[in-house]
């Protein structure tokens, strides 16, 4: 089994990578792909840069040219839901991109026109299984539901709660849904995972350098207890 890790952000992958017995790196689209061994697993990891289309020709390398087995996405989000507060770990079920509208045509808001799915279910196996990593780790509090993708820095109040009201959205960011439609299409088992950073729907938000360590432990955390159940 070989697992492909994406963040989008050298900070979403800067300790994965300290902690990956490193075998090689191979440069693709400008992006390095590390392959080695992590937790006696053999992963490939990679910083996609942000936005869909970055993500999105990541995703596709990793399945294409380097053959991974299933897809992780881990980074950080705004949370869109009143309940979701800074430190709180998001793991989606389903993902749509938000800044798709083809509605003059008939279609709903984040359809993408002629696709057969509106939404990209994440694989339930995995969903599980950070779930259960979530569980392990002392002081994280965890939720399963709809993340919203697009090309768009959400810092509306006002589009926040459209979010959560239009599409029952826990959390929104600019990656996850470009990955999530390119392991639908090539029929590839993928997770997106979301340290939430802030949340305008109830105010709550939190300095990005006191953050940025959470989220990562998290997200190291997470992934270390699942790849260890997975391998």
């Amino acid at each position: 089994m070989i697992i492909g890790i994406i963040g989008a952000m050298d900070e979403e992958v800067k300790i994965l990578l300290s902690q990956l017995k490193l075998n090689k790196i191979q440069v693709k689209a400008n992006m390095r792909f590390n392959f080695g061994q992590l937790y006696n697993t053999e992963v490939v990891i990679v910083k996609s840069g942000i936005g869909k289309v970055n993500a999105a020709v990541c995703a596709q390398i990793l399945i294409d040219d380097f053959n991974v087995d299933d897809i992780i996405n881990v980074g950080v989000a705004g949370g869109t839901a009143e309940d979701i507060y800074p430190g709180d770990v998001v793991i989606a079920d389903s993902l749509v991109q938000h800044d798709v509208d083809t509605s003059a045509f008939g279609d709903e808001v984040g359809q993408i026109p002629r696709m057969d799915t509106y939404d990209f279910k994440c694989d339930r196996n995995l969903v599980e299984k950070a779930q259960q990593a979530c569980r392990k780790i002392d002081g994280i509090k965890s939720f399963i539901g709809r993340i919203v993708t697009g090309d768009q820095f959400i810092c509306s109040t006002e589009k926040i709660r459209y979010l959560n009201s239009k599409f029952n959205a826990l959390a929104c960011e600019m990656e996850g849904g470009s990955i999530a439609q390119v392991a639908y299409l090539n029929n590839i088992p993928f997770v997106i995972i979301r340290s939430i950073s802030d949340n305008a729907n109830n105010g709550a938000s939190m300095d990005y350098k006191k953050f940025t360590p959470i989220a990562i432990r998290n997200s190291t955390e997470i992934l270390k207890n699942m790849i260890m159940n997975l391998s």
